[in-house]
């Protein structure tokens, strides 16, 4: 009963519209105030959580995307996905799922991706004769790559909240996340092939070579954060360093279009989104604090036992769970709600947390295009002006290729565990 009382007063408040933070911080502060009789314990708590230095991961992560958007490389990206693969059928669909999947290993983020690669893409694929619907819904779908494909913000929220490697999700996230680009293509290829779309001509080696040529530095941009990570090279702190100071080279030497007004504007929005990360990190540690002290998660535990699930069955019902909370709230609340109270159950049942970050991840993708309450086609609706129902219709294929995706993961956690390990990340 009193589980049930919790979850109703948070999600009675995140329904007010009030910030997240703010929601996770006051309810462990009833919480404490009723079985503790006060929040004196807090302050260690927070600080603990935010004395971390893998934290600083997230604004060098944010300001290397913001750099990389400012400096208008996604132009060049999209340019050359559409030169080298624009004239097979469905092409530009192809295309532009190639260039969010490139993005998305710089972003870090589903909505930095949709906006930027639909900027560009979704104007050209309708100039081009592409069907609205399916511009709109690939673009959705494709830009929810940004949570999987590392470096990706949700993925450090929820390495901190589990305490797993970083390195290891972010290598765990590869596979899967070129499993799902590479479903999206098939899907897009198909369609217009049974719509009997002819193919567009070929561009030519010449022009392929200079789209390659144009678009080298945002290309060479995964393998210098995710390489220098898979050679242990680098930390994962120091990849994001190290990919900071490459997006400053490549927008002031190559693309010499950035001064220091954006150098300004790109730290100012670096440190805006981290504030809003550490506040909601905090008031994650308050809430996780809180639940402990009533052992909420040590009650869930004992549930999952008495019911005699495995693990599979268990997961099954957490990944049901998650995918109708991904319906009405957003995927940080969702990380840091779930996280917390399934975490004990998840190390006593064995179930590694590497693959289970990566399942999170793509059931997050599935919340980013799944209404009411889907980022990504809103932001698709905004910079295009379709109705709502347009894009939802166009996303609802790519919704069936993600369930698809993460059957598969299910089935075969390799596809994430596979890589990490073998670079010598330990379970």
């Amino acid at each position: 009963m009193t589980a049930v009382l919790i979850f109703t007063g948070l999600i009675f408040l995140l329904l007010t519209g009030i910030p997240i933070f703010a929601a996770l911080g006051l309810t462990a502060t009833l919480i404490l105030l009723v079985f503790e009789g006060g929040v004196g314990s807090v302050a260690d708590t927070v600080f603990a959580h935010l004395n971390k230095p893998i934290l600083t991961t997230i604004p060098l992560f944010v300001f290397m995307a913001q750099v990389m958007i400012r400096a208008r490389v996604i132009d060049d990206l999209y340019d050359m996905a559409h030169t080298l693969i624009g004239h097979i059928r469905g092409g530009l669909g192809v295309a532009t799922v190639l260039a969010c999947t490139i993005f998305a290993a710089i972003s870090g983020s589903s909505v930095a991706t949709a906006l930027s690669v639909g900027s560009s893409a979704i104007p050209q694929m309708e100039r081009l004769g592409y069907p609205r619907r399916e511009a709109l819904g690939v673009v959705a779908a494709g830009g929810t790559l940004g949570i999987l494909i590392p470096p990706s913000g949700p993925m450090i929220l929820y390495a901190i909240v589990s305490e797993a490697s970083i390195g290891a999700l972010f290598l765990a996230g590869i596979i899967p996340g070129l499993v799902l680009a590479v479903l999206f293509a098939a899907y897009s290829i198909l369609s217009a092939t049974l719509r009997g779309v002819e193919r567009p001509p070929f561009a030519g080696l010449p022009a392929m070579a200079r789209a390659v040529r144009r678009s080298i530095w945002a290309i060479l941009a995964p393998p210098v954060v995710m390489g220098g990570i898979y050679l242990g090279v680098f930390t994962a702190t120091e990849a994001a360093a190290a990919g900071s100071i490459y997006a400053l080279l490549v927008a002031v030497f190559a693309y010499r279009n950035f001064g220091l007004s954006d150098l300004w504007h790109c730290a100012y929005e670096s440190m805006r989104t981290s504030m809003m990360v550490f506040m909601i990190i905090a008031g994650a540690a308050m809430f996780g604090h809180a639940i402990t002290i009533i052992r909420l998660p040590v009650g869930v535990t004992e549930m999952v036992t008495q019911m005699g699930l495995g693990p599979l069955g268990f997961m099954l019902i957490v990944m049901a769970m998650i995918f109708v909370m991904g319906m009405f709230f957003e995927s940080i609340a969702i990380i840091l709600i779930t996280t917390p109270i399934l975490l004990p159950t998840m190390i006593a049942m064995d179930i590694d947390l590497v693959w289970y970050g990566v399942l999170l991840m793509i059931n997050l993708e599935l919340a980013m295009i799944t209404p009411p309450v889907g980022m990504n086609l809103f932001v698709i609706k905004g910079i295009t002006d379709a109705p709502l129902t347009e894009v939802v219709r166009g996303a609802a294929p790519y919704v069936v290729l993600m369930i698809v995706g993460l059957a598969l993961l299910m089935i075969l956690p390799g596809l994430a565990t596979w890589l990490p390990y073998s670079a010598g990340f330990g379970r």
